[in-house]
């Protein structure tokens, strides 16, 4: 594991054409590639964001086959970097329902974790606007923090950035970088999306990287973008516009002051159990 690593978290405006979806990820992570960077996370749905909810069933893949798998695979190799799938929608038992997956891969093309979103977003906004991913979607039951050559990354997506329990989790299976690939809608992401990034940063002492969708879709849903890149002390490293549209948001990591910060201000060890209720 180096102790600097550049990174870059991928800002998109997915459709509902997967093709043309890769093509435009291809080029996101040709480029973050070519600027240097050793880690690169892809937001959430960047393979499909449909019309209607529901579509993606259509696109689920069975495990460790099909043409968003075989490109995530493929374009880690072919860069020799370690690249994140924000989430992939992958058939399940559950009856009707997919999984969506945050896949990473090294180097070498081979995968190294899969992570099943935890948390669905099932509500309800203001204004008649509402979510409700559990009809479509299956959630899973496993934290999931992986050793890859940019360091521990542990994984979340979207909606799991509401629930601070979740990256405590994370931190103590060993995670330095956290990661959060998010379709925040305009709405939430104004009110909520750059406290909520920045405050798991500074409460875990880890970096964290959270690439968003950033623009409208063809379901005239806008997602908020202002995808992010935070220092364990808060700071903003780098960043994309809200709503601007695909763009890389692409720093630096000195992970060697990661362990000096967490001796200095050493408030993971100064955790309480709950108090008996």
């Amino acid at each position: 594991m180096t102790e600097r690593i550049r990174v870059a978290a991928v800002q998109m405006v997915s459709g509902d054409e997967v093709a043309g979806n890769l093509r435009a990820a291809a080029a996101q992570v040709a480029a973050a590639a070519a600027d240097g960077a050793g880690l690169v996370v892809l937001p959430e749905n960047f393979a499909f964001m449909g019309r209607r909810e529901g579509e993606v069933l259509a696109v689920g893949e069975p495990e460790g086959k099909g043409p968003v798998q075989a490109f995530l695979a493929d374009a880690a190799a072919r860069h020799g970097i370690t690249l994140v799938g924000g989430s992939v929608p992958l058939q399940a038992p559950e009856v009707e329902r997919v999984r969506p997956a945050c896949l990473v891969y090294g180097p070498d093309g081979t995968r190294l974790a899969r992570y099943d979103k935890r948390h669905l977003f099932d509500v309800a906004l203001a204004g008649g606007e509402g979510y409700r991913e559990s009809n479509s979607f299956a959630a899973g039951n496993q934290v999931v923090a992986v050793t890859t050559p940019a360091g521990c990354l542990g994984l979340s997506i979207c909606y799991d950035l509401r629930f601070p329990e979740h990256y405590r989790a994370l931190v103590d299976a060993g995670a330095r970088i956290l990661l959060a690939p998010s379709a925040f809608t305009a709405t939430t992401g104004a009110a909520h999306w750059s406290v909520l990034v920045r405050a798991r940063a500074i409460e875990n002492l880890c970096f964290m990287i959270a690439p968003n969708q950033g623009g409208t879709h063809v379901s005239g849903r806008t997602t908020h973008g202002e995808s992010l890149v935070v220092s364990p002390w808060g700071e903003v490293l780098a960043s994309c516009p809200v709503a601007g549209g695909p763009g890389l948001a692409v720093a630096e990591l000195a992970l060697e002051e990661l362990d000096a910060l967490r001796r200095r201000f050493p408030v993971l060890s100064h955790r309480l159990d709950p108090p008996p209720r």
